[in-house]
């Protein structure tokens, strides 16, 4: 059986876990070095991004999940996760790593502060149908490599359609949070990439 780990260190892990359950696979909750080792795939979830990143490293992980994501480990990131995922950071905290996975540059809390936090109405490009998502001081995608997909795209405050779901091969991101709803096609969409 297919089992998907969760990193466990901060973040919407519950709900992630919930999700890939619902959809029959296993879930690892991954907060040591063994327990990466274990999973088919990875995702990283919605939280605070300085944070999961100092406990990445305080835990030991963040090598080994770099290494494992280069060598072809699926993962998903959702809105924190979406910031880990990144090459480039737009407004990131002093010292603030990132796995350096997609490349592509993301702009922290673009959407603005918490209370700015809103659903909206998107549509998902792998199949064309409409999507629910939920922003919650998420970040877009300022920019990225020719080679990334863009899977949904949302026009922000700004007036502009900012690219807020992509694809990097085996590398996935967020900047909303499918995991707060009943929304399965992203968990799915990790799940046939393994």
């Amino acid at each position: 059986m297919t089992t998907v780990g969760v990193l466990a260190l901060q973040g919407d892990v519950r709900e992630h876990a919930a999700a890939v359950t619902s959809l029959g696979a296993d879930v690892t909750l991954v907060r040591r070095a063994h327990e990466l080792e274990q999973v088919d795939a990875i995702i990283l979830p919605g939280g605070e991004s300085t944070t999961i990143d100092k406990l990445l490293r305080a835990f030991d992980l963040r090598d080994l999940l770099m290494e494992r994501i280069q060598a072809g480990l699926p993962v998903l990131g959702s809105c924190a996760g979406m910031i880990l995922l990144a090459t480039d950071l737009v407004d990131g905290i002093e010292g603030q790593q990132t796995l350096e996975a997609i490349p592509m540059t993301v702009r922290r809390n673009a959407f603005g502060r918490q209370v700015d936090s809103a659903e909206a109405s998107l549509t998902w490009l792998p199949d064309g149908s409409s999507m629910r998502a939920t922003f919650i001081r998420a970040p877009w995608v300022e920019s990225y490599a020719d080679e990334v997909e863009v899977l949904a795209t949302a026009v922000a405050g700004d007036g502009v359609e900012h690219a807020v779901a992509v694809q990097y091969g085996t590398r996935l991101a967020t900047a909303f949070h499918p995991e707060i709803s009943d929304e399965l096609r992203v968990h799915q969409h990790l799940l046939d990439l393994i």
